[in-house]
């Protein structure tokens, strides 16, 4: 019999009742978990990456002076995320590729952490129903409208980037 790998699968408890419960980890026990796997691996890499966000997330953790809910914890990603964005879009512009290259597969291994980002249509389709929904707002209620759509994905549990959001909202705003 194959026994499943332990970063694929979560871990089961039993309750008294003798009923599987699945018991959920922090991220940062997943991190480290992956951690070894890439070690063993010898994925210098992913090893580097892993390394660097579980880093990202303790010293939060330390700063906070309380273990990270997931929440918090993408959040965090998020901070990390954009920064690499930001690093991408300056070493292209200095003619470093591979740099941006090495920045964008950390991005990449980020996200697998963030629950799943929507689609330009999902955001679009999101900003409508919020504007439909609030009477016809216009472009000087763009915070009310910003804030009213962040939580509309944060309650359906999709990551957005608040930028495009912005720009989202600003283009259903505008008038045609």
């Amino acid at each position: 019999m194959l026994e499943p790998s332990l970063s694929l699968c979560p871990p089961i408890g039993f309750a008294p009742s003798g009923e599987a419960i699945i018991l959920t980890m922090s991220m940062i026990e997943q991190i480290q978990r992956d951690i070894t796997v890439a070690m063993k691996a010898r994925d210098e890499q992913r090893l580097s990456t892993l390394r660097m966000v579980k880093t990202a997330l303790k010293n939060k953790e330390i700063e906070k002076m309380a273990p990270l809910d997931d929440k918090e914890s993408q959040q965090v990603l998020s901070t990390l995320i954009k920064q690499r964005k930001d690093s991408v879009e300056q070493f292209l512009k200095g003619g470093r590729k591979e740099l941006a290259d090495k920045e964008a597969a950390e991005i990449t291994l980020i996200e697998t952490y963030l629950p799943k980002a929507a689609s330009e249509e999902q955001m679009v389709a999101g900003v409508r129903a919020v504007l439909a929904e609030m009477n016809s707002p216009t472009l000087k209620d763009m915070g009310t409208v910003m804030k009213n759509v962040m939580a509309r994905f944060a309650g359906e549990g999709v990551r957005v980037d608040g930028k495009q959001v912005s720009e989202a909202v600003k283009r259903e705003l505008t008038p045609k």
